[in-house]
Order: C-alpha cells, then sequence, then structure tokens
C-alpha cells in the first residue's frame, strides 16, 4: 500500500517541477481519480491551475449539479457540450470507436480552453489499470487509448498512473476530500455510451440512466464497489395485457479491491425483484431486465 502522506508531498513536488511557472488545465470528473488529482495539483500550482468539467450528456442523473456543488470552492469551469458528443456518436457502434470519439472530443474541448488561457499542459487522473487494460487490448480508456495522436499540450501531467484504486481512495482520505467523492463509485470517462450497447441515441441515454438511478438507489445500500445499468437491445413483453417490444436492462453489481478482478455482489431474490419491478413500471419502455452474474475476468465490469 502506498505510504499517503509521501506520495502527496513527492506528487506535488513532480507537478511544480514538470509545470513550472506554466499554466495547466485538470481535466475533472468528479470521480476520485480527478479529484485526487486536482487536490494535488492546486496544492503544487495555486492561481495557474484551471479545473474544467465536461457535461458531455452521457452522464449519470443529476451528475452536474452535484459536481457543481462538490467543487463550489474551486474556480470551476463548466462547459455544455452535449450537443457535441451526441452528435458525434451518431451512428457509431463498435466499443472501442466509441473510447476514441469520446476521447478525442475531450481533447479538443481542453485544447480550446488552453488557448484561452494560454495553458500548455494537461494534468489527469489516468490510474494503472487504465494503462494495463489499454496497453493489453481489453479495452481503450478514453484517457489513454482514447487520446489523439496529435495533442497541442507541450505535455500531460498523470501524477496516479502507476496506482490501483484502492491507493487513491487512501490518499483521497489523506487529502480530507468529502466521503461522497473518496468513496465514489467509479464511472467510465466515455460515460453512459459504453454503457448502451449499439449505437447511441437520445432515447437510450434517457433510458439507462433512469434506470442506473433505480439501480444505484436499491443497490448501494449493499455497498457495493460498483453498480449499474445498461441497456442492451430490445425483447417482447407484456404490460396491460398488449405485447410490447421493449428495451431489455441488465443490471451490474460487483465487489472489488483495484478494479483488476471483481466478483459478483450476491443479492436476494426479493432485492432483484424490486429492482426489476421498479424499472419495469417506471420505464415504460422497458420490457425486461437481467442481472449479470459473471466475474471479471472472464467478463469486464463495464459492458462496453
Amino acid at each position: 500500500m502506498v505510504d499517503s502522506e509521501k506520495f502527496i508531498e513527492d506528487a506535488i513536488a513532480e507537478i511544480k517541477k514538470e509545470v513550472g511557472t506554466q499554466r495547466a488545465i485538470i481535466a475533472l470528473s468528479g470521480g476520485v481519480d480527478s479529484s485526487v488529482c486536482a487536490a494535488l495539483a492546486y496544492q503544487a500550482l495555486r492561481d495557474n491551475l484551471y479545473p474544467v468539467y465536461v457535461d458531455t450528456g452521457l452522464m449519470r442523473k443529476g451528475e452536474t449539479e452535484n459536481i457543481r456543488k462538490a467543487f463550489r470552492n474551486m474556480p470551476l469551469t463548466v462547459i455544455d457540450a452535449k450537443e457535441r458528443f451526441i452528435n458525434a456518436l451518431q451512428g457509431v457502434s463498435d466499443p472501442e470507436e466509441k473510447r476514441k470519439v469520446t476521447g478525442e472530443i475531450f481533447i479538443r474541448i481542453f485544447e480550446e480552453v488552453a488557448r484561452q488561457k494560454q495553458v500548455s499542459y494537461l494534468v489527469q487522473g489516468t490510474i494503472y489499470p487504465d494503462i494495463i487494460e489499454s496497453e493489453g487490448q481489453i479495452k481503450s480508456h478514453h484517457n489513454v487509448g482514447g487520446l489523439p495522436s496529435v495533442m497541442e499540450f507541450n505535455g500531460v501531467v498523470e501524477p496516479l498512473k502507476y496506482l490501483y484504486k484502492d491507493e487513491v481512495r487512501e490518499l483521497a482520505r489523506a487529502l480530507k476530500l468529502p466521503p461522497e467523492v473518496s468513496e465514489r463509485m467509479p464511472f467510465p470517462g466515455p460515460g453512459l455510451a459504453v454503457r448502451i450497447i449499439g449505437e447511441v441515441t437520445e432515447e437510450k441515454i434517457h433510458i439507462v440512466r433512469e434506470a442506473n438511478a433505480i439501480v444505484e438507489q436499491e443497490i448501494l445500500k449493499h455497498n457495493p464497489w460498483q453498480t449499474f445499468a445498461a441497456l442492451l437491445e430490445k425483447g417482447t413483453g407484456v404490460k396491460g395485457d398488449v405485447r410490447v417490444h421493449g428495451w431489455i436492462i441488465a443490471v451490474r453489481a460487483v465487489q472489488s479491491r483495484d478494479g483488476m478482478t471483481a466478483d459478483v455482489l450476491e443479492l436476494s431474490y426479493e432485492a432483484l425483484r424490486t429492482i426489476a419491478s421498479r424499472i419495469t413500471s417506471e420505464l415504460p419502455d422497458v420490457a425486461r431486465v437481467v442481472y449479470d452474474i459473471t466475474p471479471k475476468p472472464p467478463a469486464t465490469i463495464e459492458f462496453e
């Protein structure tokens, strides 16, 4: 396990050395990785750091409002890029392509801000599993394999790139970040785009966002490492004695230490039935709910 106090001291010194007197953007998603990065970079750079949060339109329910509230003490720039991301994803169904599309848009937005603010460096919360999975061709993380080959920054600063998720959480606690940040569940950079099998549409985003909110409400009480809803394809169902061809929602809940392996969270039949009942009754266009019982490996935690 990492020595938190020493790591914090060394990371601040390294950021100061790498960026010097120039300016940097911190790509802030509100997750524990980027939040720890922001806390370290702010101590190192102070007024030369520009925290930027991009609302992709692929966020969880209430996400942007929660981010504004959590980081109200920082000069956070919130960029509404919903239309840009949704338009770029039209017709894209391949998971790797989704990651590359979203990764490039993120970078281009940060470059635009950088030109306005005369910023030279990008700071981001890449962690070691991101690198392992990208280089091992398991999946391209938007902040590693999904990055474009040409960027305008002098450098990308990644102080957490050799740490695992549990180690980053230890740093968050040592930095006294609030529990809603330090214990926050992982959320993929491409957002709900990789919780939708196939092409991303406004309808699918709405369905999976609402289903995800229900899943979190019902399963968080069971203390999962991560839980969420994913939208699969359509299947036949019956509602009000009428045949419907509605969406199929897959529910995922796992326990893990560092995200490299994961076991399925054992939920009672009663809990699963409650989730299925809520999703199918509160979302009229959903016909079926299934529970994914596959560990990692052979599955990944996310569906794409």
